[in-house]
């Protein structure tokens, strides 16, 4: 039997983070008397083997490019076999609302697919979803208009020696000014400077963008199933509001019986963890 008629907020971290980054929205939905639990996608967080390289000052970049990864192998599989366990442990705890912010998208996404009678709900913050088997390879309308990629053009590492992993050194934003701004602009431009050292000294150094493969489309008959929400960002400078509309209305193209809803906030892509309020209470409203 289940405990509490409340749901558990179950939220998924997008690329380069980790469970932390959902701290600040995880005390507000406390404060709002919900439990969540934050993810850490393997080969993320605090017990990733994060190269030691990547936490020394003053850095040594050729030491940081020949570290070893922890997401060496790592697969969307392997994503989702980790949160379905995580869903079936909690499932005694009340109904489960499954979140994702940017790349975690395609995690719940895939999730969705593999387990839909665990979730009471999926929602997506400025995630991305595939309703197309054409988002895998085709370009995308207004994908290139954001502020994100000539940021992070200038924090990859080179010379990274594991097959489809890319590197970040988000750190060097500290010791330089202009690329700190840039950074704030492309990710969390709502932020103070304070909170946006706080969310980069979070941050997980490697991704892998494996994760873009045809399991994390949606399917009609099992993430269709399934009630789905997204919150659309409108001040999001890494995934513009043009794209977050093309993925909507390509998913609803596919569930037409179960179209997603609709909400947005004024906020940046990682607002959560700036503003945590807001999006705590629009949650808790959606149940």
């Amino acid at each position: 039997m289940r405990a509490d008629s409340r749901p558990v907020f179950v939220c998924v971290h997008g690329g380069s983070s980790n469970a932390r980054a959902w701290g600040p929205l995880q005390n507000e939905l406390a404060l709002l008397g919900y439990r969540s639990h934050a993810v850490d996608l393997p080969g993320h967080g605090d017990l990733a083997d994060t190269p030691a390289a990547y936490y020394r000052q003053p850095q040594d970049v050729t030491a940081l490019a020949a570290a070893p990864s922890a997401l060496r192998g790592v697969t969307l599989e392997d994503n989702v076999r980790h949160v379905v366990d995580t869903l079936r442990r909690l499932a005694a705890s009340g109904p489960i609302v499954l979140v994702g912010n940017s790349l975690g998208g395609l995690t719940i996404s895939a999730v969705a697919n593999a387990a839909p009678e665990l979730l009471e709900r999926v929602v997506y913050l400025s995630a991305l979803c595939l309703g197309d088997p054409a988002m895998l390879t085709g370009t995308w309308d207004g994908v290139d208009n954001n502020l994100l990629n000539a940021a992070v053009a200038r924090i990859t590492v080179p010379g990274v020696r594991d097959p489809g992993v890319v590197r970040l050194n988000w750190r060097a934003a500290h010791a330089d000014p202009d690329l700190f701004a840039v950074l704030k602009a492309a990710i969390m431009a709502d932020s103070t400077d304070h909170q946006f050292r706080l969310l980069l000294d979070s941050m997980d150094p490697d991704e892998t963008y494996s994760v873009m493969e045809p399991g994390a489309l949606v399917r009609a008959g099992t993430w269709g199933r399934v009630p789905h929400t997204y919150i659309r960002l409108s001040a999001d400078q890494s995934l513009p509001l043009a794209v977050q509309d093309h993925m909507i209305r390509a998913a609803d193209a596919l569930t037409p019986h179960n179209p997603f809803d609709v909400h947005t906030l004024a906020a940046s892509h990682i607002g959560y963890f700036s503003r945590p309020r807001i999006f705590a209470e629009l949650l808790t409203s959606l149940v």
